[in-house]
């Protein structure tokens, strides 16, 4: 039986049901979909101690987001808008990644990034997603072709969670299938074998 990719998600801000953590589920649904196995750590799951690399203590909150940071197989990152970049949450969970620093398969190295930037506009919102671009690199990931700007300022989710925008949720469906089609790639798996099963039968 193959092994399914483990794509982790990252995401939101304290206050729970913000919408950079609705616009995670639905790209973690997608990865879902296309065959990934998947876990969020959003919201309260980020309120970490502040990163010092000098300290070997770990909180249990620090040491499970280190330990599926290390497991992950991709990894799906959301971040609202703050100031015009990415927020001071979402930026401490991505420092945590230094503990990875001297693993075989360091910080992020060969893993597909998406990215969700987040912004009551436009501005905030690429700024945002361009942000999480530039750390993604440094952390050696691979940022999926496609990222997702989501202007917040026009009302893109309904009461559900779910998104209904049809250009924001092919965005986010879009970044959670990328993200796992790459995953299988790097794990020799052809992502679009069931796809070429389903032609040929047909």
């Amino acid at each position: 039986m193959e092994r399914k990719p483990f794509i982790l998600g990252i995401g939101g801000t304290t206050r729970a049901g913000s919408s950079s953590e609705k616009a995670l589920t639905i790209s973690l649904r997608s990865a879902q979909a296309a065959g990934a196995r998947i876990d969020m750590l959003a919201g309260a799951a980020l309120e970490l101690p502040m990163y010092a690399a000098e300290r070997p203590e770990r909180s249990a909150a620090a040491a499970k987001l280190v330990a599926q940071l290390r497991e992950c197989d991709g990894v799906i990152i959301a971040s609202p808008a703050y100031h015009g970049s990415i927020s001071g949450l979402i930026k401490n969970a991505l420092d945590y990644t230094e503990d990875l620093r001297t693993d075989v398969r360091p910080y992020l190295d060969g893993r597909a990034a998406g990215l969700i930037g987040c912004g009551a506009g436009w501005q905030g919102a690429s700024q945002t997603l361009a942000a999480l671009r530039a750390v993604a690199h440094a952390l050696r990931a691979w940022p999926t072709p496609l990222g997702a700007a989501l202007n917040t300022a026009t009302p893109l989710f309904n009461a559900e969670g779910a998104c209904t925008d049809s250009a924001a949720r092919f965005q986010l469906e879009t970044v959670g299938a990328q993200v796992t089609a790459f995953a299988r790639m790097r794990m020799g798996i052809d992502p679009y074998l069931d796809l070429n099963k389903e032609a040929l039968a047909g």
